[in-house]
């Protein structure tokens, strides 16, 4: 055999090995060592067995040519075996360099090889297992990202080495970044002015309402997407606030419970009673008792009381109220400094004021819930609407300040180049069209925050937890739960307040419809099926 075919056999080796790789290819690398070791002592016995056949029919005369040609040989592998030697210690001095390097960096990471092969990460069941809600980890079924399935990251190229060490992953999730239409309105400029309306608002409000019968409006707390830092839409965002309602003098409010029965949704009705005033009210003649005056008097000397404005059969009616404001919006609206340059258009709504202001080009679409806090906590009965409500005296429980306040503490703890929110509008995007609401995408996205660390959010990142989502969501949606984030959570971070009834209650499964429908559960298997295509050509269109 001539040399140059040798060269041949061992050019795929030199070219291939040693690549740079992670621990997870170990073991690859072993198995190619040991098939070039067998193709060595292979082509020994051949050469062993043409010098036999040839001295048998050549005779003695050809000794001194075939051992020039053996030499020649030997010298080959004694020249292929030094290369490999030398690439041999090379990787090995490599290898440990680069686990100095992970040990000298915080402790974290998501496996990016393993996290980009969706397949395999859905064979292995991938959080098949469940969170209990809590942001603990869970090895029970529930149906919620589990924390034991996330593998640690190859920090290669991570900080400190990104001159040295190019990044594959990082260029991966910028493309695919660059590929999305985002908002393209700036969230936290149009925070900041609506927060600034709302308190123009609630200082002309407390001057119209003063010494009335009707709710008192407190500060406006945002709300929703838009605080949160994130919006579903593209473009004309939409700015949730939150108007806290106490009683007004001589009135009381007490949330009870709705019709037994309500299996998804807590609806309570705010059941409106007067009070007595006499003792306290009458040495100041500031107002009469609605309980111990006459009707005749009520309603000859003091405007009438809430129960004859905004109620339904002593209930607060959610309609009535959103009409009231609507009111209040379109008579303070001209005292406002804001009324000279921008122009106010009111829209359509039966359970919130919602309108639009503009000046030029630029708008901003403003919507008013209004809603009684219970206790001192972060949890609200409010008149954001829902699929379940029917009774306008039906105001249904709403999560939406302590997830805003969840947002707010990862947004403090994660790092300046932090994707999850872009990670959540994604994903928002990316299921338009399928059955997926958008409160459970940002469901799942609340899990896998609570259990992955900040630093595993980043743009190298990206492409993982874009896969981790779409995972979690494949477990959830085969078992057939996706537990509420907040209710019955009880280590969420400080600084977030549950009623007792909230905090100590049961599981709450978003997917409560798949449990009691197969046909239900056997077509949205189907549009996860659609969702995963989509996701895995977008990924394999950017490697």
């Amino acid at each position: 055999m001539d040399t140059w075919v040798l060269w041949l056999l061992l050019l795929p080796s030199i070219l291939q090995y040693p690549q740079p790789v992670g621990d997870g290819l170990d073991e690859v690398t072993r198995l190619r060592m040991e098939a070039l070791a067998k193709l060595q002592e292979e082509e020994k016995i051949r050469l062993e067995q043409e010098v036999e056949q040839l001295v048998l029919k050549q005779g003695a005369w050809a000794w001194g040519d075939l051992l020039w040609s053996a030499s020649q040989h030997l010298q080959v592998w004694a020249l292929a075996g030094l290369l490999l030697l030398v690439l041999a210690l090379w990787y090995l001095r490599r290898e440990r360099r680069l686990r100095r390097e992970e040990h000298a960096e915080e402790n974290g990471g998501a496996n990016e090889e393993g996290g980009r092969n969706m397949d395999a990460n859905e064979e292995a069941g991938v959080n098949e297992g469940g969170n209990d809600g809590n942001g603990e980890e869970n090895n029970n079924d529930d149906g919620n990202p589990q924390e034991g399935n996330n593998v640690a990251p190859n920090e290669e190229g991570g900080a400190g080495n990104e001159v040295a060490h190019h990044d594959p992953y990082d260029d991966m999730g910028r493309r695919v970044m660059e590929s999305i239409q985002w908002p393209v309105q700036d969230l936290e400029k149009g925070c900041r002015w609506t927060t600034a309306l709302m308190e123009m608002f609630a200082f002309y409000f407390h001057h119209v309402l003063f010494n009335s019968f009707y709710p008192v409006l407190k500060p406006a707390i945002g709300v929703g997407s838009a605080f949160e830092g994130w919006s579903p839409r593209e473009q004309d965002v939409v700015y949730q606030v939150l108007i806290p309602m106490t009683p007004p003098r001589g009135h009381s409010f007490h949330v009870e419970l709705a019709t037994a029965g309500q299996t998804r949704v807590r609806n309570f009705r705010i059941h409106v009673q007067q009070e007595c005033t006499c003792g306290r009210e009458q040495r100041r003649k500031s107002m009469l008792c609605f309980l111990h005056h006459p009707e005749e008097e009520l309603r000859s000397n003091q405007d009438p009381s809430l129960l004859h404005t905004l109620c339904t059969d002593s209930y607060l009616d959610v309609q009535k109220t959103a009409r009231w404001f609507y009111q209040l919006v379109r008579a303070v609206w001209p005292a406002l400094p804001h009324a000279h340059k921008w122009r106010l258009v009111l829209l359509p709504s039966t359970r919130s004021c919602q309108f639009k202001v503009s000046k030029g080009t630029e708008s901003y679409r403003i919507e008013m819930l209004f809603g009684v806090q219970q206790g001192n906590s972060d949890i609200f009965v409010s008149s954001e609407p829902g699929p379940y409500h029917t009774s306008s005296t039906i105001w249904p429980e709403t999560y939406a300040v302590a997830e805003m306040k969840f947002f707010h503490y990862i947004a403090r703890r994660a790092p300046p180049d932090s994707l999850h929110l872009k990670c959540l509008q994604f994903f928002i995007r990316l299921q338009l069209g399928l059955g997926f609401s958008t409160y459970t995408m940002k469901t799942i996205v609340m899990h896998l925050l609570s259990i992955l660390p900040p630093s595993w959010w980043s743009r190298r990142h990206f492409v993982s937890r874009l896969i981790d989502i779409c995972v979690s969501l494949r477990a959830c949606v085969q078992v057939r739960r996706l537990n509420h984030f907040i209710v019955g959570n009880q280590r969420l971070p400080a600084g977030i307040s549950l009623p007792p009834h909230v905090l100590t209650a049961g599981k709450y499964n978003l997917f409560h419809d798949l449990v009691m429908d197969p046909v239900v559960h056997s077509h949205v298997m189907s549009q996860y099926a659609d969702l995963h295509r989509w996701l895995k050509r977008i990924i394999d269109d950017e490697e």
